[in-house]
């Protein structure tokens, strides 16, 4: 069964949300009121309201690299994963963890980059050439 996940979480200002999310990501937005906004997070819902965000922490190990925790993500074909970067550094995002491979030439091969939204919110966005990778043992 195929499913659609649904997140809500904080962020401190739903304009500068609807321009990270919508014009930089190319998120659709969806319903809204005077304290939350919906987004389709390719493909997933994402409602986001007004508070106060999560605490963060770079303590997730994962190779090499802490990452920040908790943290939202996707995984996508790796050509859309291209197109996401490109759009991302020519925005000059201030990326966490820049764009990169991971796991090369291991079961579960995957480029991932890690970034943050004006909230501070972070946000992984994996790329995987064959998506029946993404769940492969080590």
């Amino acid at each position: 069964m195929q499913s659609i996940f649904h997140l809500a979480m904080h962020v401190r200002d739903l304009q500068v949300t609807r321009q990270f999310y919508g014009d930089l990501l190319g998120c659709e937005e969806g319903r809204s009121t005077a304290t939350w906004v919906d987004f389709n997070f390719f493909g997933h819902q994402l409602s986001l309201h007004l508070g106060e965000p999560f605490a963060v922490s770079n303590t997730g190990k994962v190779g090499e690299h802490n990452v920040p925790m908790p943290h939202l993500g996707v995984i996508l074909e790796m050509s859309d994963w291209h197109v996401l970067k490109d759009r991302l550094i020519e925005a000059q995002m201030e990326f966490v963890l820049p764009p990169s491979l991971r796991f090369a030439g291991e079961p579960g091969e995957q480029a991932t980059m890690f970034f943050l939204d004006p909230a501070g919110n972070p946000i992984e966005i994996k790329g995987f050439t064959d998506l029946q990778g993404i769940y492969a043992q080590f």
